[in-house]
């Protein structure tokens, strides 16, 4: 009975994140409006995975993966459709590649580090691809500065580094 409970309380919390993360990401225009800053240049959906893999399950990080930029995408129609789908793949490609070296690595902050540039990588050639030969936009490829990029990466790392090694 006791683990009977522990288990929905559990359930109840990651649902519980799960709504705050689609609540963060319906309100970033607002939040950014409001603090005069564009809170997608720290990736607000990359932020709440970030979170996910730390604080919920492996299970539930895809879900937040895979249903952030579709979410964002239905409420605001931005990302626009084509990006939305690269995005929900590369964040679903970050879960499966931190998964993945984090089970030969045993080091948390390796495996995310790598799993994001990675990821990132896979990203930046599908929206070549999607952008100069399929779309054929003049779109640039690199919307946020990759010094930010840099920075956001490192500092998502350190936090999951440092929360995995707690547990």
């Amino acid at each position: 009975m006791a683990t009977l409970q522990l288990t929905s309380k559990r359930t109840i919390g990651y649902i519980v994140f799960d709504i705050l993360a689609l609540a963060f990401i319906y309100l970033v225009p607002t939040i950014s409006h409001m603090l005069s800053f564009p809170l997608y240049l720290i990736e607000p959906m990359r932020i709440a995975l970030i979170l996910a893999l730390v604080h919920t399950t492996k299970r539930n990080a895809y879900i937040i993966a895979l249903t952030l930029p579709i979410f964002s995408y239905l409420v605001s129609a931005h990302p626009v459709f084509y990006k939305m789908l690269l995005i929900s793949g590369e964040l679903v490609l970050n879960v499966w590649l931190f998964y993945f070296i984090l089970g030969r690595t045993k080091n948390a902050f390796v495996s995310i580090l790598s799993s994001i540039v990675a990821s990132k990588a896979i990203y930046y050639m599908a929206k070549l691809i999607a952008v100069a030969l399929i779309l054929k936009t003049g779109e640039s490829i690199i919307a946020t500065s990759l010094t930010i990029q840099v920075a956001t990466t490192l500092v998502f790392s350190v936090y999951l580094g440092l929360m995995f090694r707690r547990r």
